[in-house]
């Protein structure tokens, strides 16, 4: 009996469907395992990247409650505790581990082994790995504890990029720069030089007080001359 087209359309979908559940079937059989592993691992491998986005910040939050303790009992006037304080001083993250290198370093000059913080604050001066703020403050401090120690020309060569006027560290390394100076004979060089640290404002008064007697004596004019509308 000859089928109508209705019926042919049918049968056709039917041999169609027929064929794309044995493609289906026959695919499965051969790769379906693959398929699953691949599944599997995909899903294993996402699941370790969350584990690890918690384990971090999870590791993140516990150094930084210790750097909390240690910072507290270091400011307190106390010894941080001396495991806590090289597991830092290890630690991934630089700002944490610079803090504590900083901190340990203090320790040891504070107890009189000068020695042990010189080797710290040179080792941080030189770690590229740091920001460089806190290499400069690590050279700062070096410096100052070898300063006696030093020919004046490696105290200049040192600080002298960080002794300008503006610079953060401008009150200390332009005071340490201008007795070399004036060790070196320098007059010249150390006059202007303590002047400006007693005119920048952003230099400790401390150190401001020094260098306008410094300046004076060496007859530079340290005087701030008042802006005009500044007075009444």
């Amino acid at each position: 009996m000859a089928l109508t087209p209705q019926n042919s359309e049918a049968f056709m979908r039917e041999v169609d469907d027929a064929v794309r559940q044995d493609r289906l079937l026959t695919f499965w059989q051969r790769f379906g395992r693959w398929i699953a592993v691949a599944v599997v691992v995909g899903l294993a491998a996402f699941g370790g990247w969350l584990y690890w986005q918690h384990h971090s910040k999870t590791q993140s939050e516990a150094v930084s409650e210790q750097m909390d303790k240690v910072l507290s009992t270091a400011m307190g006037g106390g010894a941080p505790d001396a495991k806590e304080l090289d597991a830092l001083a290890q630690a991934s993250q630089p700002g944490y581990r610079a803090s504590a290198q900083l901190i340990k370093a203090g320790t040891a000059s504070g107890k009189g082994d000068a020695k042990t913080a010189i080797a710290i604050y040179q080792a941080m001066a030189q770690d590229s790995s740091l920001d460089q703020p806190y290499r400069d403050l690590a050279l700062i401090r070096q410096t100052a504890l070898e300063y006696e120690s030093l020919k004046p020309q490696q105290i200049v060569d040192r600080l002298k990029p960080l002794a300008v006027e503006g610079a953060p560290w401008f009150g200390s390394t332009g005071e340490m720069v201008a007795i070399a100076y004036m060790k070196m004979g320098k007059r010249d060089l150390a006059g202007p030089l303590f002047a400006a640290m007693a005119k920048d404002k952003n230099v400790p008064q401390s150190i401001r007080s020094r260098a306008r007697q410094m300046a004076g004596l060496l007859g530079v004019d340290a005087v701030e001359t008042p802006t005009e509308g500044s007075e009444g």
